[in-house]
C-alpha cells in the first residue's frame, strides 16, 4: 500500500501533451499554403490499386496489354510513393508536434514498409512482366493493396484526428 494516496483532485498529466511544440503541427512542406505530402500520397495509392487490378484483369484475360499496364502501375506508383515518402520525412522531422507523436512514427514506419514492397513489386516484374504476374506478381499486388490501406488508415486518422500536417489558413 502506498504510503501517500492519490487525491482525486490531483490530474495525471500526460508529458508529450505538456511538451512546448506539442501544438506546432501545421505543415512546413507546402506549396501555397497546401501541404505536398496530403497531395501526394493519392498517386502511389491509386496506382497500388491499379497495379493490382490490372493483374486480375491479366489473370482474367491473359492479354499482355494487362501485364503491361500493371509493371508501370507499380513503377509509376513507386516512383510517386518516393515523392510522398520525402515530403512526409520532412514533415516529420521538420514539425514538433509531429515528431513528438508516436503515432506519427507508426506511420512512418508502416510507410516505408509499403515503399518498399511497392519497389519489390515492380523490381520483380522488371524482368519479364507477364511471367511475373501469376502467381507471385499478383500475390505481391494484393499484399500492396493491404498495406496500402492500413497506412492511408493510419495517415487519415494523424490528419483528422489530431490534424497533423495541416494547413491553418489564411
Amino acid at each position: 500500500m502506498p504510503d501517500k494516496m492519490v487525491n482525486e483532485s490531483e490530474e495525471l498529466l500526460d508529458p508529450i501533451v505538456e511538451h512546448p511544440g506539442y501544438d506546432e503541427t501545421e505543415s512546413l512542406v507546402g506549396l501555397w499554403g497546401h501541404p505536398l505530402h496530403a497531395m501526394s500520397v493519392a498517386f502511389p495509392v491509386a496506382l497500388t490499386f491499379c497495379a493490382f487490378g490490372a493483374d486480375l484483369f491479366y489473370w482474367w484475360s491473359g492479354d499482355a496489354f494487362w501485364a503491361r499496364a500493371a509493371i508501370w502501375a507499380a513503377g509509376t506508383g513507386f516512383l510517386f510513393g518516393l515523392i510522398a515518402g520525402v515530403t512526409g520525412t520532412a514533415e516529420l522531422l521538420l514539425v514538433p508536434g509531429i515528431r513528438i507523436r508516436a503515432a506519427a512514427w507508426t506511420h512512418f514506419i508502416i510507410a516505408v514498409l509499403l515503399l518498399s514492397l511497392l519497389g519489390t513489386n515492380w523490381g520483380y516484374r522488371l524482368q519479364g512482366y507477364e511471367e511475373a504476374v501469376l502467381p507471385y506478381g499478383i500475390l505481391l499486388s494484393g499484399f500492396n493493396v493491404l498495406v496500402v490501406m492500413v497506412t492511408g488508415w493510419h495517415g487519415g486518422k494523424l490528419v483528422f484526428d489530431h490534424r497533423l500536417g495541416t494547413s491553418k489558413g489564411n
